[in-house]
């Protein structure tokens, strides 16, 4: 047995494999783009590393593509017969498996909760920490990740091997919270502490995102580019973040140059930098601006992703990017795809159930009157369609159009009471959890 990867224990007999996974850990911290790469290495050293196959399930759902679910289940089942092979494997291995068993069944929640408990005694090993976080992120369960992270900073310490990556998990929470403050400091001593830690830089770029501070915001990315820049996709998100800030001062020349050199550099289709360049093309017509012909790459690859429903959060920013060009069969099939996921099982299933169908006959331009009538119970579950605060503003923004465009004055009154009244009832939620973190 061996004990690494950020003090998890494994029973992998080869050096060169923990050498790799150790790689593969620090580049899952970091949103290095040679993850992948060391991944793969660990699992050419040795073919049942447990750990490592557990991880490629979990990075292949994350990616939140139906086709690679499959893949996700072809590692679960890779890793269940590599411990077979080893008299069952360590217990750290075993609830990385059982974890993954819950997400390839669709409950990234359960999963989470999997993690949490199967490393009570050691909330600071640091994968399943960060495995927790994200899948956590995609559900919108802010509150889960700050009492995660709480659990982290009564056992954290600097000598921790990931103390750095730890306390900007944590200053990400506590910026989700509301308390601005806390995460800043917090968020700004983790970079410190580990210049790679790009989600710490994210977490404090958030912090000036939601204050409206944009000088302050635009200096921070800028004065971390030379490290988010190294990033994979993350990069591309952590330039929708510097636009936007921008694009708060109107400087709509610099927000398409940005877009153009660094949001959308490449026609990927992965859905997080797909929901970066909707949002982002979206708020620019509602100003007015003329983007041109850039709806067309999204377009195309909307229209290729258009029966994908894996992830509710993905799926509405495909269904806004066919809206834009007015491409009415893609939004119907779209429509049709969330309607048959709302009769299914597991989280998603719930997502487009009671958040993800009203909101796409709002972004659609479908709403009908019952639609306008659920606002408040609208905003107060859109979080758990997933992503951050500042993501789903998107979702905010196109409620609130719909309100205005139907001339309904009352409903947005309603929309910035609820806006503010979540608020402070995360504030107050978070109170509970908030841990003395400087």
């Amino acid at each position: 047995m061996r004990q690494d990867a950020f003090s998890l224990s494994t029973s992998t007999l080869s050096a060169d494999a923990e050498t790799a996974f150790e790689a593969a850990v620090h580049g899952l911290a970091a949103h290095s783009p040679k993850t992948g790469a060391a991944l793969q290495s660990t699992l050419v050293a040795d073919p049942d590393h447990v750990a490592a196959l557990a991880l490629k399930g979990f990075a292949n759902l994350i990616l939140a593509r139906s086709e690679l679910v499959v893949a996700a289940a072809e590692a679960l089942s890779a890793a269940r017969k590599a411990m077979a092979n080893r008299d069952g494997g360590t217990r750290d291995e075993q609830v990385l498996v059982h974890a993954l068993s819950a997400a390839v069944d669709g409950s990234f929640a359960t999963a989470a909760r999997r993690l949490d408990q199967g490393f009570e005694e050691r909330p600071a090993t640091f994968l399943p920490f960060k495995i927790s976080h994200a899948l956590r992120f995609m559900v919108g369960d802010a509150k889960g990740m700050l009492s995660a992270s709480n659990r982290v900073m009564d056992v954290w310490s600097e000598d921790l091997p990931a103390a750095g990556f730890l306390l900007g998990c944590h200053a990400f929470g506590l910026e989700e919270h509301g308390f601005y403050d806390a995460a800043e400091a917090v968020g700004r001593r983790a970079v410190q502490l580990q210049p790679d830690d790009a989600w710490g830089l994210h977490a404090v770029s958030h912090v000036y995102e939601m204050q409206g501070d944009t000088a302050a915001g635009i200096a921070w990315l800028e004065h971390g580019r030379g490290s988010w820049s190294r990033c994979n996709n993350f990069a591309f998100h952590m330039a929708w973040h510097l636009a936007l800030l921008h694009l708060e001062r109107g400087d709509h020349d610099q927000v398409l140059r940005i877009y153009d050199e660094e949001v959308r550099p490449e026609q990927t289709d992965d859905f997080r930098d797909m929901a970066n360049a909707v949002s982002l093309l979206w708020r620019l017509n509602q100003t007015g601006v003329d983007v041109g012909s850039r709806w067309a790459d999204l377009a195309e690859i909307a229209l290729k992703r258009r029966h994908d429903t894996t992830l509710v959060f993905a799926s509405l920013h495909t269904l806004a990017a066919l809206a834009a060009i007015g491409e009415d069969s893609g939004v119907s099939d779209i429509m049709r795809g969330l309607e048959r996921k709302a009769t299914g099982s597991g989280d998603q299933a719930r997502v487009a159930a009671e958040v993800g169908l009203p909101l796409a006959r709002i972004i659609a331009g479908l709403s009908t009157p019952a639609d306008r009538q659920m606002l408040d119970r609208l905003l107060l579950d859109m979080p758990m369609v997933g992503g951050s605060n500042a993501q789903r503003d998107f979702f905010l923004l196109a409620v609130a159009k719909a309100a205005g465009t139907h001339g309904d004055s009352a409903g947005l009154s309603r929309i910035r009471a609820v806006r503010n009244r979540l608020h402070v009832e995360d504030r107050l939620l978070g109170s509970i959890e908030l841990h003395r973190a400087l």
